[in-house]
C-alpha cells in the first residue's frame, strides 16, 4: 500500500485516477484488495487485426531493427513474428492471457470490455457507456482532436508510431496484409464475445449463434 501511497502521492487530491498497464488485468485480486473500489477498463480488439497492424507498422518502419523482437530469427518473417508476439511473455500473448484471467476470475465483476471496432463506430454512445460502468458523470469529448504519441519511448524500440494516435476517431476498413492461414490463426480467439462465464461488463458485438437445422 505504501508504495501505491508515495507513488500516486503528487495526485492526492485527485478523487479519480486512470492508470495505464497491460499487466493490471494479472493483478485484480491485488488491486482489489487494496482499493475494492477499483475498475479495470480493457479496450479489447480481434486478435487477427491486432497482429495486423503490428505487422503493418514493422513494414512502414523498413530500415528500422524494431526491439519488439529479441533476434533475427524473430524478425526474419511475419509468420516469425506473430509467432513471437503471441508468446505469454510478450507484447501480444502477455496481455491476452492476463485479459482472460481476469475475465473468467472471481473479480470479473470489476473488469469492463469495449470493442475497438464498436469504439471507432460510434465513440460518443460507447463513451457513454462506459461512464456508466464507472458510475461518473458523462464528459462530452471532441472525438475529432484526440491526438497522442510517445516518440521517446517509440524510439527506444525502434518502432516508430507504435502509441501514434490519429486526430480523429474513425472507422477505416482496410485488407489485411496478414496471408490468409495466419489471419485465421488468430481470428478465433476473441473469447469476450461470449459472457456466458463471466461477470464482466462488456461493450462488444455478441458471438453469433449457430443454428442447426436436423432433417426431418
Amino acid at each position: 500500500m505504501s508504495i501505491f501511497s508515495a507513488y500516486y502521492h503528487p495526485q492526492v487530491e485527485k478523487e479519480i485516477i486512470f492508470d495505464t498497464n497491460r499487466l493490471w488485468c494479472s493483478k485484480l485480486p491485488l488491486i482489489l484488495e487494496l482499493f475494492p473500489e477499483a475498475k479495470v477498463i480493457c479496450c479489447v480488439r480481434n486478435i487477427a487485426w491486432i497482429m495486423d497492424s503490428i505487422e503493418l507498422l514493422i513494414r512502414r518502419n523498413a530500415f528500422d531493427v524494431s526491439r519488439l523482437f529479441n533476434n533475427p530469427a524473430e524478425r526474419a518473417t511475419v509468420y516469425s513474428r506473430t509467432e513471437a508476439l503471441s508468446q505469454g511473455s510478450r507484447l501480444v500473448g502477455y496481455a491476452y492471457n492476463a485479459l482472460k484471467e481476469a475475465f473468467y476470475s472471481e473479480q470479473s465483476a470489476s473488469l469492463l470490455l469495449v470493442d475497438y471496432d464498436l469504439l471507432t463506430k460510434n465513440p460518443a454512445k460507447t463513451m457513454s457507456l462506459i461512464y456508466q460502468f464507472l458510475g461518473e458523470d458523462t464528459f462530452e469529448h471532441d472525438f475529432e482532436n484526440v491526438e497522442y504519441q510517445e516518440p521517446e519511448f517509440d524510439n527506444r524500440l525502434q518502432t516508430k508510431g507504435l502509441h501514434q494516435v490519429r486526430s480523429q476517431v474513425e472507422f477505416k476498413p482496410r485488407t489485411t496484409i496478414l496471408p490468409p492461414d495466419l489471419f485465421e490463426q488468430f481470428n478465433s480467439l476473441s473469447f469476450w464475445t461470449e459472457t456466458t462465464n463471466s461477470r464482466a461488463s462488456a461493450i462488444v458485438a455478441k458471438a453469433k449463434e449457430t443454428v442447426k437445422n436436423d432433417p426431418p
